[in-house]
């Protein structure tokens, strides 16, 4: 069986991961041609937009799990700390 932070880890890359595949289908759907499925200029534009989104929404993400997940046994603190005083 999986760490209960592993799985913490687990979902919420999923979920984030899933939240971008919907953004991009819904840009996508809304803003294709009806006639050959091309994406618009304006689509494109929404589509490097959402990507990204995408990085700064990943990035935020792992910075906050990195702060929930630590554990005040795992010694990073002190790692911190020494670090600061040399």
């Amino acid at each position: 069986m999986l760490e209960r932070e592993r799985l913490i880890e687990i979902v919420v890359a999923v979920s984030v991961v899933v939240i971008m595949l919907g953004t991009m289908i819904a840009i996508g759907s809304t803003y294709s041609a009806s006639d050959d499925s091309v994406l618009t200029p304006d689509g494109a534009e929404m589509l490097v937009g959402a990507i990204i989104g995408f990085i700064i929404l990943l990035t935020g993400v792992g910075i906050g799990l990195a702060y929930i997940l630590n554990e005040p046994g795992d010694g990073l603190e002190e790692d911190a700390e020494a670090s600061s005083t040399a």
